[in-house]
């Protein structure tokens, strides 16, 4: 890409855009204009090929079957794992993290293969489902804060020795294992279990893939008064006592 512009690329959104995850596409595009990036945005239909020559791909949730179809499809497709052999970006959200372990168990109750760009194995808990608000410390190699998102999620994944966990929780389940650990990531590839949009309840998160994109260590600043209003309140809720 050129140093003015950004090739973003939203996969499935007719598979995989429950609770609000779109919206983790409209912030980092709105982030990346904030600095006079040019931005080319792409959304792409279970239809469509994948296109292997964006910056950025961001995947949303789905439920069981849709995530099935979307795992089949892209494996047959075959882009995604293209573009990332390329250098590309993929921020990718519960069903579309589970989808890029080595396998999910689908809707008929059967493993299904993933696209295997992180190392880890998601199964169906027998425990209460995972739902609710999460805060956890997020992997100090990322230099990030606290991580806020709200969770919605039967699912357990299992870390394998080539990822590092996005977050250690404080609050919530995160990966369900009993572990701690929330999320997954490994060079340019980042998994989560987690909505509200996650990158606007998070935008330094949304800076990060941005920057990674453009190769750069720093942004130029902008305006964040609604997001940190937004994370406070989020953050506040989840704490006080019920």
């Amino acid at each position: 890409m050129s140093d003015t512009s950004l090739r973003l690329v939203w996969v499935y959104p007719d598979l995989l855009s429950t609770y609000g995850d779109q919206g983790n596409a409209l912030v980092v595009e709105r982030r990346a204009r904030q600095r006079g990036l040019d931005v080319q945005r792409l959304d792409v239909r279970s239809d469509q090929p994948i296109p292997t020559s964006g910056d950025i791909y961001l995947i949303g949730g789905g439920e069981d079957r849709p995530q099935r179809l979307a795992a089949e499809r892209l494996l047959r497709d075959g882009g995604l794992n293209r573009a990332v052999d390329n250098g590309a970006i993929v921020f990718a959200v519960c069903a579309g993290y589970q989808i890029m372990g080595h396998e999910f168990v689908n809707d008929l109750g059967e493993r299904s293969a993933g696209l295997g760009l992180l190392d880890v194995t998601s199964s169906r808990g027998e425990a209460a489902r995972c739902v609710g608000d999460v805060l956890g410390d997020s992997d100090e190699y990322l230099g990030l804060p606290q991580l806020t998102g709200f969770e919605n999620h039967q699912g357990i994944t299992h870390l394998g020795p080539g990822v590092r966990p996005l977050a250690r929780v404080r609050l919530g389940n995160g990966n369900g294992t009993g572990d701690g650990t929330e999320g997954a990531w490994r060079d340019t590839v980042f998994g989560t279990y987690l909505h509200g949009p996650v990158l606007a309840r998070n935008p330094l998160i949304a800076d990060m893939l941005i920057k990674l994109s453009l190769d750069v260590n720093a942004l130029t600043p902008v305006d964040d008064t609604w997001y940190d209003a937004l994370r406070q309140e989020r953050i506040a809720a989840a704490t006080q006592p019920a």
